[in-house]
């Protein structure tokens, strides 16, 4: 099952650290495997994200492959990709429809990303 998990680049960078997705996250869920429902799955968690930005910043979600949506802590190594802003947004502008597309990161790029 794959969940959508809102984020920023510092707690991405603290779940790096910590080799894993804390608890407090809820994650966001497709309601079936089409694209179109993951699709919006990950905008849905985009906009969680930008509800967190405090004047400019970049939305992040983080992406895992679990058995269950309930399974937490979530491992970094479940972890498939990350869809992050390529730069800073305003919360107003990530909610826009003509907000810019969130750039896709390999799991293999998220040291990068935050770095």
């Amino acid at each position: 099952m794959r969940i959508y998990l809102p984020a920023s680049p510092e707690s991405l960078a603290r779940w790096v650290e910590a080799g894993e997705v804390h608890a407090d996250v809820e994650p966001v869920l497709a309601t079936d495997e089409s694209e179109d429902a993951e699709y919006l799955a990950l905008m849905t968690a985009a906009d969680l994200s930008a509800g967190k930005l405090v004047g400019r910043g970049r939305r992040v979600v983080v992406v895992a492959e679990v058995g269950s949506p309930s399974e937490r802590p979530v491992p970094m190594s479940r972890v498939v990709a990350v869809h992050a802003d390529t730069e800073d947004v305003t919360a107003e502008v990530a909610g826009d429809e003509d907000a810019p597309d969130l750039g896709w990161f390999a799991n293999q790029e998220i040291r990068d990303l935050i770095g």
